[in-house]
């Protein structure tokens, strides 16, 4: 069922989120400790000393941050909502050899086999989990060439049913033939249209697509020609070795290069992974403002290599950091970037600022490339999106060394309270949208019936 937001449902009660330290990431002030967040609807009306607010607003319900640590809430610039149930799944003679091995044997067996109802399902555990780990804006590419029409309302169905942000986009993809490629070319092109026409900042719409070696130059121009203004490109970009043997192979150029010729770079649109790509394709997506993914988990799990993220970062590229469907822990990606190019480079001050920069700064400027409200900091009029996050610091902490104490002490388990667009998700560590036991037991009933559909 596809519901629309009522006045009622948008108009929040005033909330303070307060007595603890404040982590704001504005750079006028950046840390206020014994602060608070005074929170009316959709945005924040007032950032500061705790004592101050509560005074100023004392009809305001209290969140009571127990002396822990309150800042904004959490983006996921790259997710697989569809990849779920993929955790512990065991798939008879799935034995990968290398990287395309893994996207058939294991990734496109699961997209084909999904129904409507497990990727309604597949959205319901991703939330569950993001919500918990303190994410509260998640941009998806989605898969289920089983059943592709609606397939995106499905997952936006959820997002409403938890009040999260999400901005969705279908994979389009010539793997499984025309008609299919042609089918969810519809489905985003569907998409887009609903998506703009929702008088809310919760739903977006972009044109997603698989990557190059999955998609022919018909498919290309087809998935261009429904690409309305302001509306970009979401696509796997030199994710394995293979993408850029094919490229050069059939088309004799490099990815970058190949899109540049669709036009399909540009501002709004996301290039995601980019491990093989050179200078000439960085400058490219340089000069057309064209944002970059880094997946680094996801890159390390599928053995595709480690990217030049360090070196597209420092050439002004605006890069984020996403999951692609490992986990729904941002600590947890920023960690693992973190030793990633460490390691890779031989470096070890390297990914120090770069990291940080892009899950804290990039995320949310790549992020209002769509949305509207100013989203990941903690300031007058900026989106109501906060969490709380248990973390007592042993070490002094100040306005200079936050981004050490969230790599070294915070993971997104630590997330106490979970609010989005002023509307508590989750406060104690229990979810207040849903009831979790039984949307749970529905999500492990479907994960066995996709695995029982996939081996017999």
């Amino acid at each position: 069922m596809i519901r629309n937001y009522t006045g009622n449902e948008r108009r929040r009660n005033m909330i303070l989120v307060g007595k603890g330290t404040v982590i704001t990431r504005d750079e006028t002030k950046p840390l206020i400790k014994d602060g608070g967040v005074v929170l009316d609807g959709e945005r924040i009306v007032k950032v500061g000393d705790y004592e101050t607010l509560r005074s100023e607003y004392p009809q305001a319900e209290l969140i009571d941050a127990k002396g822990q640590i309150i800042m904004p809430s959490l983006i996921n610039m790259h997710e697989h909502i569809y990849s779920a149930f993929a955790r512990g799944l065991s798939i008879n003679g799935y034995n990968p050899n290398g990287f395309l091995d893994i996207l058939d044997g294991l990734w496109w067996t699961i997209d084909r086999h999904l129904t409507l109802e497990q990727t309604r399902l597949s959205a319901m555990a991703t939330y569950i989990d993001s919500i918990k780990n303190g994410v509260t804006t998640v941009f998806d590419h989605h898969a289920s060439f089983g059943q592709i029409k609606d397939s995106l309302f499905a997952i936006e169905d959820a997002a409403k049913e938890f009040g999260v942000r999400a901005c969705l986009c279908y994979e389009v993809s010539d793997r499984d033939g025309e008609e299919k490629a042609k089918a969810s070319v519809k489905e985003n092109a569907d998409f887009i249209k609903y998506a703009a026409q929702q008088n809310n900042d919760m739903i977006k719409a972009m044109m997603g697509m698989h990557a190059q070696f999955t998609i022919s130059d018909k498919t290309f121009e087809m998935c261009r020609e429904n690409m309305p203004e302001g509306v970009g490109a979401h696509i796997h970009v030199a994710e394995g070795i293979e993408d850029l043997h094919d490229c050069l192979h059939k088309y004799g150029k490099r990815i970058v290069n190949r899109l540049m010729d669709h036009d399909l770079l540009g501002p709004q649109t996301m290039t995601a992974h980019c491990i093989y790509v050179n200078e000439q394709e960085m400058d490219l997506l340089k000069a057309t403002d064209t944002m970059v993914v880094h997946n680094p988990e996801s890159n390390m799990g599928n053995a595709c290599g480690c990217p030049p993220t360090m070196r597209i970062f420092q050439k002004g590229i605006l890069t984020g950091l996403g999951t692609d469907g490992y986990t729904h822990d941002m600590f947890e990606s920023y960690k693992v970037a973190n030793v990633l190019h460490k390691h890779s480079l031989c470096d070890a001050n390297a990914a120090w600022g770069e990291v940080p920069a892009m899950l804290f700064e990039g995320n949310a400027k790549m992020a209002n490339r769509y949305f509207n409200i100013p989203l990941g900091v903690l300031k007058e009029g900026a989106a109501a999106d906060v969490v709380v996050v248990a973390y007592d610091p042993l070490t002094p902490l100040t306005a200079d060394n936050i981004n050490s104490h969230m790599l070294f002490g915070i993971n997104g388990a630590m997330t106490q309270t979970t609010i989005c667009n002023g509307k508590v998700l989750m406060k104690d560590r229990e979810l207040t949208v849903i009831d979790e036991a039984k949307a749970m037991a529905d999500c492990r009933q479907a994960a066995a019936e996709l695995a029982h559909s996939i081996n017999g």
